[in-house]
C-alpha cells in the first residue's frame, strides 16, 4: 500500500510539473491549444472531485436531518470544547438576544464585512465549493471543460478565491490578474484573457456589478481591446498568427450590436455565476436584457461577515434561494418586518418557520463573536430540516430621516416608475444619500433624501419631471407621505451625473461588498457630487 501511494505521489508530481511547464502559458498570446499536461491535469483533478463528490451530499443529507444536533456540535466546537458538554444537552440553546446584542457572555454585536466569494481556510468549509461544482456539471454538461471559465474580480491589494477553488484548471484567467492596483485595470486585464478564449463555458464575477462594468470597458473601447489581443507579446514586426487573426474577427461581432453579443462572441458559452445580492438588481436585469441576453444565471453561494451560509442547488430556478448547511456557520434569527415590534429573543435553526422574515446573527470562529449580519432573509421551504433561504434586503440600506424607513428593493421600484414618466429615458444606475450626511451644507430647509441618477435618453430633466419621483414615494409609502404633508420631511432632490459615474464610484470605494445604495460615507457622497452635470 506504501509502494502504491508513492507510486501515485510520483504520477501526480509528474502531472503537475506538465501543467507547470505546459506551452503556451498565461503569459503567451500564440496558440490556445490546450496542452496535454494540463488536459491531464484537469481530468485527474475532476475524477478525485466525483469522489468527493458523493460523500459530501451524503454528509449534507444526515447533517439536514438533525438540524439541532448538527448546530450543537458545531457551537462545542466554536467553543473549544471547554466545559463540554454533550450534544444534546441543551449546549446550542443561546440566552436570547436583544436589539443591543449579547456576545457569548456580554458585550456588542461586532461589525461585519461582506465577502463575495470565501477563502479556501480553516474556517470555510470546502464542501461548498465541491458542491458547487457537482451542480454546475448536472445543470450544464460542459461548463467544467478545462480553461472554459473567465473570472472578473477585484480586491484591493489581494486577489479574491475563486468559487470552484478546488479545481483552478477551470479559469482561462491567472490569478495574478486580480491583484493589479486599481478594479478598472483588473477587469479590463482579466476581458483581456477572457476574449483570448473563444471556447468559453461560463463567465463568472465575484459580483454581477464587476460583470457588469467588465462587459462595459468592452462596450466602451472594444477598439483597444483589439489592438492589445493583435499586440500582446508579439513583436509589431512579426505577421500576425492566424489564431490572434480570429480572435480579432470575433471582436467585429461588437460592431453588430449589444443585444446577445456575450453568445456571438462565445458561442459556446451555457451559464453566468455571479452573486446577485438586492442592491445589484439593476445591473444583473440590465446584462440580461443586453450583452447577456439568453443566458441563465447563477449565484452558487450565500456568504457574508466572512463566513460561507448556504449553497444553491437549485440553479433552474429563477430566484435564487439556498440551503443553510447546519455544519458550516452557527446562525440565529431575530424576526423582522411586520409584527415583530418590541425586544424579541432569537430563534435557532432547527426553529424557523416557513414564510416569516428573519435577521440573521452569526457566531464566527474568529474571536468567537456574535455579529448581526443586517441582512433580511425569508424561509421559503425546508430541506429535510433545514431550511431553504432567499435575501430580502439589507438594513443598512434603509432610508430614514424620520424614522419612516424606506427600504432599497422598494425605493427602487418607485424609481422604475419615475423613470418610466420620463419620456425616453432609461435607468443606468443610481444612489441614495440622507440630507443629513451632507451636514452644514444641505441647508436650513427639512431633513430629506438626496438621489443621483445616470440616465441615458435624456440630457436633462424638468423640476416638473424631478417631483415625479417625490410622487412615486408618497404613493407607495403613507408614512413618507404623512410627514411630507407635515413638512417635517422636505422633497427629493434629484441629481442627474455624468456617463461612468457611478463605474468610478464603484473604483473609489475600493470594497469588494455589493453596490451601496445609500450612502454613508462622506467621502464617497462628495465624490458623486462632483460628478452632477444637471
Amino acid at each position: 500500500a506504501a509502494m502504491l501511494l508513492a507510486g501515485l505521489a510520483v504520477v501526480l508530481a509528474l502531472l503537475f510539473w506538465a501543467w507547470r511547464c505546459r506551452p503556451g502559458g498565461a503569459g503567451c498570446w500564440g496558440s490556445r491549444r490546450r496542452p496535454w499536461g494540463l488536459v491531464l491535469w484537469h481530468w485527474l483533478a475532476l475524477r478525485v472531485l466525483g469522489r468527493a463528490v458523493g460523500w459530501q451530499r451524503r454528509h449534507l443529507e444526515q447533517a439536514s436531518k438533525d438540524v439541532r444536533r448538527s448546530q450543537e456540535r458545531l457551537l462545542l466546537r466554536l467553543l473549544g470544547g471547554a466545559g463540554a458538554a454533550e450534544p444534546g444537552t441543551g449546549a446550542g440553546r443561546r440566552a436570547p438576544a436583544g436589539r443591543q446584542g449579547l456576545a457569548l457572555g456580554e458585550g456588542e454585536y461586532s461589525d461585519c464585512v461582506y465577502l463575495p466569494w470565501l477563502s479556501p481556510s480553516r474556517s470555510v468549509p470546502t464542501q461548498g465549493p465541491v458542491l458547487y461544482l457537482d451542480v454546475l456539471s448536472r445543470v450544464f454538461p460542459e461548463a467544467l471543460s478545462p480553461q472554459g471559465t473567465a473570472r472578473f474580480s477585484w480586491a484591493r491589494g489581494c486577489s479574491l478565491p475563486a468559487a470552484a477553488w478546488p479545481l483552478p484548471t477551470l479559469y482561462c484567467t491567472p490569478e495574478e490578474a486580480g491583484t493589479v492596483p486599481s478594479r478598472a485595470a483588473a477587469l479590463y486585464v482579466q476581458l483581456l484573457f477572457a476574449l483570448r478564449e473563444r471556447e468559453l463555458r461560463a463567465l463568472e464575477a465575484g459580483l454581477v456589478s464587476e460583470l457588469y462594468d467588465a462587459l462595459g470597458v468592452l462596450r466602451a473601447g472594444w477598439e483597444g481591446l483589439a489592438q492589445d489581443l493583435a499586440l500582446g507579446r508579439l513583436s509589431p514586426r512579426l505577421e500576425l498568427p492566424e489564431g490572434t487573426r480570429r480572435r480579432l474577427e470575433q471582436l467585429a461581432e461588437c460592431a453588430r450590436g449589444w443585444d446577445g453579443v456575450a453568445r456571438r462572441l462565445w458561442p459556446r458559452l451555457q451559464v453566468v455565476v455571479a452573486a446577485e445580492p438586492s442592491g445589484e438588481q439593476l445591473y444583473g436585469e440590465a446584462l440580461r436584457e443586453s450583452e447577456c441576453q439568453g443566458l441563465p444565471f447563477y449565484c452558487p453561494f450565500y456568504g457574508t461577515a466572512g463566513a460561507l451560509l448556504g449553497v444553491n442547488l437549485w440553479p433552474e430556478q429563477p430566484d435564487s434561494r439556498y440551503l443553510l448547511c447546519p455544519d458550516w456557520a452557527f446562525c440565529e434569527f431575530l424576526p423582522a418586518g411586520t409584527g415583530a415590534e418590541g425586544p424579541p429573543g432569537t430563534v435557532l435553526l432547527a426553529d424557523v418557520q416557513a414564510g416569516p422574515e428573519y435577521e440573521l446573527v452569526l457566531t464566527a470562529q474568529a474571536g468567537l463573536s456574535r455579529c448581526r449580519v443586517g441582512e433580511v432573509l425569508k424561509v421559503a421551504e425546508f430541506h429535510n430540516q433545514c431550511p431553504v433561504v432567499g435575501l430580502v434586503r439589507r438594513l443598512s440600506q434603509t432610508l430614514s430621516v424620520r424614522g419612516e424607513g424606506v427600504p432599497e428593493e422598494r425605493f427602487y421600484q418607485s424609481l422604475r416608475r419615475a423613470v418610466a414618466m420620463w419620456p425616453g429615458a432609461r435607468l443606468v444606475d443610481y444612489v441614495c444619500a440622507e440630507s443629513s450626511l451632507l451636514g452644514a451644507s444641505s441647508g436650513v430647509c427639512a431633513p430629506h433624501y438626496q438621489v443621483f441618477v445616470e440616465l441615458r435618453g435624456v440630457r436633462d430633466l424638468s423640476e416638473v419631471q424631478r417631483y415625479k419621483l417625490d410622487q412615486c414615494l408618497q404613493e407607495d409609502f403613507p408614512v413618507y407621505k404623512t410627514f411630507r404633508l407635515k413638512g417635517s420631511i422636505g422633497p427629493v432632490r434629484l441629481h442627474l451625473v455624468a456617463a461612468g459615474a457611478f463605474r468610478e464610484l464603484r473604483d473609489a470605494a475600493g470594497s469588494p461588498g455589493p453596490m451601496a445604495r445609500v450612502l454613508r460615507e462622506k467621502r464617497l457622497l462628495h465624490f458623486i457630487q462632483r460628478r452632477v452635470v444637471s
